[in-house]
């Protein structure tokens, strides 16, 4: 995608991206949740959500401007996604917040002005946005982890065809259910006492919802649909016609599957019945 030409003058903005912040699309790398992703960058969870843009200025700083132009956003990444150029000019008064840095790494650049960097600070300013660190595991690594489980969903799952022999013979649901993972030596940690930890919490979020966006739902094929869910130390990704795969803190870059046992299947139905959906 190339560079929309902006206005001349330094202050004016080259729009490389741009992505969603509402309660069912928001990037996880900010925060398990909707409000946590708006409290990290300074705003306040209003329902209609948020559109991000990511641009440089004539003198190629980095900025993040927050628009509450929803749906100029939406269509200009749903016309990107089909190859097709699309202008994102946001008007002013859409404008809600001129945020230093990116959040998230941005693979293109503006033409014609120096490389991107932040900007330079004035007093009161706060820190610029940042990708994490990518020599590092935490919580933002293991959101992002299960966002590419997600998208890559297929991949993942044919890696455990025709059936899962690392999982669990069934869902772990209390402790005193060994999965068969760690059943050939006693004393060795068992790595699926945090998934059992995790879907006990899950079990609590069907009696007391959680912050909206905690539960994400999205459309997969005719009759499934694919499962976002964090928590404190966890993500989820699962479908709803088939199993779950489970990241930890505690676990750097590990993926841990669960296959369907008795609850399982329940469990999913009644997470999906509470999920945020796209409009």
């Amino acid at each position: 995608m190339e560079a929309t030409e902006p206005a001349e003058g330094d202050d004016a903005l080259y729009v490389l991206t741009a992505c969603l912040l509402t309660p069912a699309r928001f990037p996880s790398v900010l925060g398990d949740d909707y409000p946590a992703a708006c409290a990290a960058l300074g705003l306040e969870p209003y329902e209609q959500g948020y559109g991000l843009v990511f641009g440089q200025d004539g003198l190629g700083a980095r900025w993040t401007v927050v628009i509450d132009d929803v749906s100029l956003v939406a269509v200009a990444i749903a016309s990107w996604d089909c190859g097709m150029a699309y202008d994102l000019s946001p008007d002013e008064e859409s404008v809600v917040a001129g945020l230093p840095g990116w959040p998230l790494p941005v693979a293109t650049q503006a033409p014609g002005i120096p490389d991107p960097h932040d900007p330079e600070p004035e007093e009161g300013d706060p820190a610029p946005l940042a990708p994490p660190a990518e020599d590092a595991w935490t919580p933002a690594h293991r959101r992002l982890g299960a966002d590419e489980v997600a998208l890559h969903w297929n991949a993942w799952r044919e890696q455990i065809a025709p059936r899962p022999a690392a999982a669990p013979a069934e869902e772990p649901p209390a402790a005193a259910a060994e999965p068969t993972a760690a059943s050939s030596d006693s004393a060795a940690p068992d790595p699926y006492a945090g998934v059992r930890r995790a879907m006990d919490e899950l079990h609590g979020y069907l009696e007391a919802p959680p912050p909206v966006g905690r539960v994400r739902s999205d459309a997969t094929g005719e009759s499934a649909r694919t499962l976002r869910v964090d928590g404190p130390g966890w993500s989820l990704v699962a479908r709803t016609d088939d199993m779950a795969f489970f990241l930890l803190d505690e676990l750097p870059h590990e993926v841990l599957p669960v296959a369907p046992g008795p609850r399982l299947p329940a469990l999913l139905e009644g997470l999906d019945a509470i999920a945020v959906r796209p409009s």
